[in-house]
């Protein structure tokens, strides 16, 4: 990991691809201890985790690591899915981050030496581009270890530095019993399903 001590850094989590990311890699992420490795490395400022919520359902499965994080050092950007009927007659569950990310990146990028962000997704390049013109630093945490690759070349061409979440593993791995909640299923993933994840990965209390 390249960090400085004394620099200031911020971790920007796109939520539904970082979920994608583990489970592609097939291991649940502790945040507690994702969180903790950054700030042995670093100033870490502020921790940023991006989601879409399902808000007229009574239970949703993302809420308990939702609630978690945000009583846990973590700053939650939410906002409500968007539901849809594709031309099959589907029904659609659509809730993309980028935006809510990217100004929050670009508004705090003049209080920050280092940006580490969470996402392989290429669109996310040019944002990239845009705060190391304000001389930060910025890091990409996804995975070439899948198949097919989490991490849109572009963007790991653009990056400073790419970290690979494989290689993070051992330090930031769920283990049986631990404290923190397991990641639980993404409803941001924009135009999936959302039937995709039924009954998967409830979140286990803390």
């Amino acid at each position: 990991m390249n960090f400085y001590p004394q620099e200031k850094v911020a971790l920007f989590i796109d939520g539904s691809n970082l979920y994608a990311t583990a489970r592609a890699l097939g291991f649940d992420i502790d945040y507690k201890r994702l969180q903790g490795l950054f700030a042995s490395q670093c100033n870490m400022i502020r921790a940023f985790y991006y989601t879409a919520l399902i808000e007229d359902q009574e239970y949703s499965p993302i809420r308990p690591l939702v609630d978690w994080l945000d009583y846990n050092g973590y700053t939650m950007v939410t906002k409500p899915t968007k539901e849809f009927t594709d031309a099959t007659g589907r029904r659609k569950i659509k809730g993309n981050m980028d935006i809510e990310l990217a100004i929050d990146v670009l508004e705090m990028a003049e209080h920050l030496d280092h940006i580490v962000l969470f996402s392989g997704d290429g669109d996310f390049r040019r944002l990239v581009e845009a705060v190391q013109r304000k001389g930060v630093r910025v890091t990409v945490v996804s995975t070439v270890r899948s198949q097919p690759s989490m991490v849109a070349d572009e963007l790991r061409r653009q990056a400073d530095s790419f970290l690979d979440i494989y290689d993070l593993q051992p330090k930031i791995e769920r283990q049986s019993g631990g404290e923190t909640r397991r990641p639980a299923p993404e409803p941001g993933v924009e135009e999936d399903d959302f039937d995709d994840y039924d009954d998967v990965f409830e979140a286990e209390s803390a």
